[in-house]
């Protein structure tokens, strides 16, 4: 796929997701051929549409696709998948399960524990996904901090904000950074970590940004908040990979290189 094609691909999922989320949104990728894409070009479908969902808030239950490739499985059907705190989920393919999480929109329902299929593919898809919402929780603060004028001056022109808005960029540009770099399971695992981390981070500088106006309803950083709380726990949170990834180094007496320089 050269540049100008991946541009085009960028655009028609881009409307895709502005215009449908949910049943709609999977119905209408499945028509753009998403199972063929994933299937044939991985490395382009995964970081492309995973990031699209983030920055555009919409949801569509692709992460069952991925991991269902993955596993040399066809897609289009579902799969258990834990959740932190030792708990697990079915991300459903309808919306009739939606409203049962912090995330109203997302329908994920709880299902018993169940031995797990290689969850490395999907934890970089939802890394993805966590920085293209930190992303979008960006755009908003820094557009705010342009607009709002306060002692006569814009908020953008205050240090703090600033500093607030330049750590929540280099956050997320590191963890994207991990997140190319992932080629193994250790390596998901870190990256996955880094992008709950970093979408963390963002929900909280830019609430900081944002001030009142971003616990209001009628502001959408709050969607993007919740749905970055629930992406962290979805196939293990920042904390918990951490403290796996620690056990894992400890375990083998050495740390490899996850980057060759």
């Amino acid at each position: 796929m050269d540049a100008a094609e991946r541009d085009l691909l960028t655009d028609t999922l881009r409307k895709t997701m502005t215009a449908a989320s949910g049943q709609a949104l999977d119905t209408a990728l499945a028509a753009l051929g998403w199972a063929e894409l994933l299937t044939e070009q991985p490395d382009i479908a995964v970081p492309l549409a995973f990031r699209l969902l983030g920055e555009t808030g919409a949801h569509a239950p692709l992460i069952n696709d991925v991991l269902l490739v993955a596993a040399d499985r066809p897609a289009g059907g579902t799969v258990p998948l834990p959740f932190t705190g030792g708990t697990w989920v079915v991300w459903e393919r309808d919306d009739s399960a939606a409203g049962t999480t912090l995330d109203t929109e997302l329908p994920l329902r709880p299902v018993p524990a169940v031995p797990p299929v290689p969850l490395a593919a999907g934890r970089v898809a939802l890394g993805w996904w966590l920085v293209g919402t930190g992303h979008a929780m960006l755009t908003l603060a820094r557009q705010h901090a342009v607009d709002r004028v306060q002692f006569g001056r814009p908020l953008a022109s205050f240090q703090a904000v600033r500093h607030r808005l330049a750590e929540t960029l280099v956050a997320l540009d590191g963890a994207e950074a991990t997140l190319v770099a992932a080629t193994d399971e250790l390596g998901a695992l870190l990256a996955k970590a880094a992008a709950g981390r970093a979408a963390l981070t963002a929900a909280r500088h830019c609430q900081q940004v944002l001030g009142g106006i971003g616990f209001t309803a009628e502001h959408d950083l709050h969607r993007h908040v919740r749905r970055a709380m629930v992406l962290d726990g979805l196939l293990g949170s920042a904390r918990e990979l951490t403290r796996e990834a620690g056990a894992l180094l400890r375990a083998g007496g050495s740390a490899p290189r996850l980057v060759h320089l």
